[in-house]
């Protein structure tokens, strides 16, 4: 049960209201400050409890696969009733036979619950706000996540006018909190790899320890926020059992880490993902994971697959009038200099031009004003290495060549186009 999950519950208790929840023997440490805080308000059954019961009905929030709701289903005779499923992660496979599923593709899950109380007009008690606007925050990133919707915000501002406490939602929030985490998380960073596959920049890292700890996703995620890769995969191997335990992140929809640990027996988000693989070398586990990487990962989006090919281009030979009278024509803000054989020999701005216009020299050659150190990139240049040119050298226009000639161009534009898919 992670805080998405206790999310969830705290809302659709508003919905059905004479169920009662059942908690897992498995809490996320991340969660588990804030369900110490409330348990008594949740007033939880536990699997247990179920045992010799009458169910009528069961209803299951955040998943819609068998294995991780076993152990209720442990506990449970015979069960014949009907199966109700709140659940977020459409593209997972559902395996809960003759279940109803409410899905959405939202950040959250406590999103999909929060629309049904928004639409019944459902009021709640501040506490209750505060459980799920932690659960929406956990989910989403702190809204930084590109699985956020519009409807995450909805309900989030809904949660708000509520009264949930922001303070208390940042507290819940703060993942590294016991001293062996603080200690594992400088050994992680200490013995941290980096690997470039198939144009992705991923951080990996192998570590051996005694036995399982928790908090460990925890330390993962930390140590992605610090690193800013692509993803990461990290490599638990537990000397006291001989297994392991594989932890991925992900912040591109090319690199789906639930898809990737399918193969280790694992699961979970698009973006986030875990597998235990037992018996077997950490050594092992962490080279197979990287050649399984090399295998599945499909090249990453390049400089020549956002670049516009058809570029408008001032010649060499026009004098500082017929270039700006160009670009005035074209709308553009700039062009590369091309010679007559096609040979890329500078950039020209309409700054460059106006330094001409205040020395009264509009009738002299674009060679004398156009920046001739041009700041260029390849078509095999990745777009994290695009956005870096962008960047370090303050350009708004990136030509992308092959030696001297002119493949095309990227604008700012251009990027942020493709960033906002």
């Amino acid at each position: 049960m992670d805080l998405d999950c206790f999310g969830s519950l705290a809302l659709l208790k508003y919905i059905h209201t004479d169920y009662r929840l059942v908690r897992s023997n498995l809490i996320q440490p991340a969660a588990k400050n804030l369900y110490n805080l409330y348990q008594n308000r949740f007033n939880f059954l536990s699997a247990k409890d179920l045992k010799g019961e009458s169910i009528e009905k069961i209803i299951i929030v955040d998943t819609r696969s068998t294995n991780r709701v076993k152990e209720y289903f442990d506990c449970i005779d015979d069960f014949a009733g009907d199966i109700e499923v709140f659940d977020h992660h459409p593209s997972d496979k559902n395996d809960i036979k003759n279940a109803d599923i409410h899905e959405g593709n939202f950040g959250a899950n406590t999103t999909l619950i929060g629309l049904e109380l928004i639409k019944k007009s459902i009021k709640i008690e501040k506490e209750d706000a505060t459980i799920a606007l932690s659960g929406i925050y956990a989910d989403t990133g702190g809204f930084q996540y590109e699985n956020v919707t519009e409807e995450d915000f909805l309900v989030a501002a809904y949660l708000v006018r509520s009264g949930a406490s922001l303070k208390l939602v940042n507290k819940y929030r703060q993942t590294l909190n016991e001293k062996h985490q603080i200690v594992l998380f400088h050994n992680v960073l200490n013995r941290l790899t980096y690997k470039e596959i198939s144009g992705h920049f991923l951080v990996m890292s192998f570590m051996e320890i005694e036995e399982q700890e928790s908090g460990l996703a925890a330390i993962v995620e930390k140590t992605f926020e610090i690193e800013h890769s692509d993803a990461i995969f990290s490599v638990f191997h537990f000397q006291n059992n001989n297994n392991s335990l594989i932890i991925a992140r992900s912040n591109k929809d090319e690199i789906r880490v639930d898809k990737i640990l399918r193969k280790f027996g694992g699961g979970g988000h698009e973006r986030a993902a875990s597998a235990l693989v037992k018996k077997t070398s950490g050594m092992m586990v962490f080279a197979m994971l990287e050649e399984h990487l090399k295998d599945v990962l499909n090249p990453a989006i390049t400089a020549e697959d956002i670049m516009v090919k058809d570029v408008i281009v001032i010649k060499d030979s026009m004098t500082l009038m017929e270039a700006s009278i160009f670009l005035e024509n074209e709308n553009h803000t700039g062009a590369p200099v091309m010679t007559d054989r096609g040979e890329l020999v500078g950039f020209m701005t309409l700054r460059d031009i106006m330094k001409g216009r205040k020395q009264d020299q509009m009738h002299s050659s674009v060679r004398g004003y156009m920046a001739k150190n041009v700041v260029v990139a390849t078509k095999d240049h990745t777009i994290r290495e695009v956005e870096d040119l962008f960047f370090k050298n303050n350009v708004g226009h990136l030509p992308v060549v092959h030696g001297k000639s002119l493949l095309g161009i990227i604008t700012r534009t251009d990027y942020l186009r493709h960033m906002r898919k």
